[in-house]
């Protein structure tokens, strides 16, 4: 492995974080409604499991997914059921005033988790990714070493926007649209489980 195999797989990685799925909306949610200490703890609990997920696809996970096509049916389901959740509370309560324990640390860095671990697609964008940009035969610290890369990469990022979209103005600016902006991340995170649900 080189130092641009890493370099190319952290261009991919952040393209990805970037995307407008669960996970960034999730951290962008948090981070407003319940503060720094939330969207870092949720970030905490993202870029642990999509870490995990590199590691699984390192060693092949995604092979199991394909060997077993109901293993893999059952996680996506669960997955698109529990988007669906998100988005169903997040809709409801968009009225509602935010106080300031919306959501506990350890109650964000859960729902972290829970996003991550049950979007199967993520071990399959890995696995993906993995193979066009790395060489095969890779020794185990090299494995690990983009393993904890991938970790830094994510928990850097998610660090960054708790700080950014955490300073006074931002909040009051996302308070005062509240309902609106909820409304429309509560969409965008039905469309993506109805997506996750029906999609191959």
């Amino acid at each position: 492995m080189e130092l641009s195999h890493l370099i190319t797989f952290n261009i991919a990685l952040i393209a990805s974080i970037l995307s407008p799925g669960p996970a960034f909306l999730i951290a962008l949610k948090t981070t407003l409604s319940s503060g720094r200490q939330a969207g870092v703890a949720v970030g905490l609990g993202l870029g642990l499991v999509a870490s995990f997920w590199t590691l699984a696809a390192l060693f092949g996970l995604e092979a199991v997914f394909l060997a077993f096509p109901w293993a893999y049916a059952l996680v996506k389901g669960v997955g698109a059921v529990y988007l669906l959740y998100v988005g169903y509370g997040m809709w409801r309560g968009a009225r509602e005033p935010v106080t300031a324990t919306v959501k506990p640390a350890r109650h964000a860095f859960r729902q972290g988790m829970m996003i991550n671990i049950l979007n199967p697609k993520s071990v399959l964008f890995a696995a993906a990714v993995l193979v066009v940009i790395f060489p095969e035969g890779m020794r185990l610290t090299e494995n690990l070493l983009i393993v904890a890369n991938h970790l830094i990469i994510e928990v850097t990022f998610y660090t960054t926007l708790a700080f950014g979209m955490s300073r006074p103005s931002v909040s009051q600016g996302y308070l005062r649209a509240k309902v609106y902006l909820d409304r429309v991340a509560s969409v965008v995170l039905g469309l993506l489980g109805l997506r996750l649900l029906f999609s191959r």
